[in-house]
């Protein structure tokens, strides 16, 4: 008889959060990830890189993991959790660091919980195409954006995020901050001739348009086809924005 797999066996891959939701206010994953690796795990493309040590209990009810942070802001710092693991899919419920650990899976304003649902990366290559790392800046989009709004798979995103949501074009940088936490970075590569846009390290591409001191993007997954205008609608897919410059 074939021996069964733990569960820190079978977590062992890459994991994409594919929904988000932190005290009471739900957040685009916008490409962030987990990646397990026997008892450690990285926590990527949210804002810095998080790393430690991951310790499970399968025989709890709910079962129950704590991440002990030894790289990253969070280093030396401990966060308690609960969790579900169903084939691909893995959900957690996890207490900010310092936060009591969560008892059910959610996560209501004033928690300091985290309610996240991953699914097994399935192999995409993460890896950036060497001719891509000298793309040239591009001025136009150098500086700070806030939202104006944001529809996600023709769904308005929640008011709260729209109004505190800041990004960020820094060379061939950019960062997504909500008030002042970074939610998530990636190197981007846009051309001003085609108006495309690519985010690799969120495994995401599109198209822009900057008409004065508005910004408009239409985002997919680097799996489907480039949308090629701004409209939103029910299933789509897309995550289309509207920016006003800042600075």
């Amino acid at each position: 008889m074939d021996r069964m797999n733990s569960d820190i066996e079978n977590l062992h891959g890459n994991w994409n959060i594919v929904s988000l939701e932190m005290e009471g206010r739900k957040y685009p994953p916008g490409g962030s990830r987990i990646v397990i690796d026997g008892g450690r795990f990285t926590s990527l493309n949210m804002g810095a890189e998080y790393e430690g040590a991951i310790i499970i209990d399968e025989s709890a009810s709910p079962k129950t993991f704590d991440l002990m942070f030894d790289k990253g802001p969070e280093a030396g710092n401990r966060s308690l959790g609960i969790y579900e693991l169903a084939g691909d899919t893995w959900k957690i419920c996890l207490g900010l660091a310092g936060k009591k650990r969560p008892t059910e899976f959610a996560a209501p304003a004033g928690t300091g919980h985290a309610l996240e649902i991953l699914r097994r990366d399935q192999g995409l290559d993460l890896n950036l195409p060497p001719a891509d790392v000298n793309a040239e800046p591009v001025a136009e989009l150098e500086g700070e954006w806030t939202m104006v709004s944001c529809r996600q798979d023709g769904k308005p995103m929640d008011t709260g995020f729209v109004k505190s949501a800041r990004r960020q074009f820094r060379g061939n940088t950019t960062a997504l901050f909500v008030g002042v936490r970074p939610m998530m970075k990636s190197r981007f590569f846009a051309d001003p001739r085609s108006g495309s846009i690519d985010y690799p390290d969120l495994r995401q591409e599109g198209i822009y348009k900057i008409t004065g001191d508005q910004l408009n993007t239409s985002l997919v997954s680097a799996r489907e086809t480039r949308p090629t205008d701004f409209s939103s609608t029910p299933g789509d897919g897309r995550t289309v924005s509207e920016w006003k410059r800042l600075r």
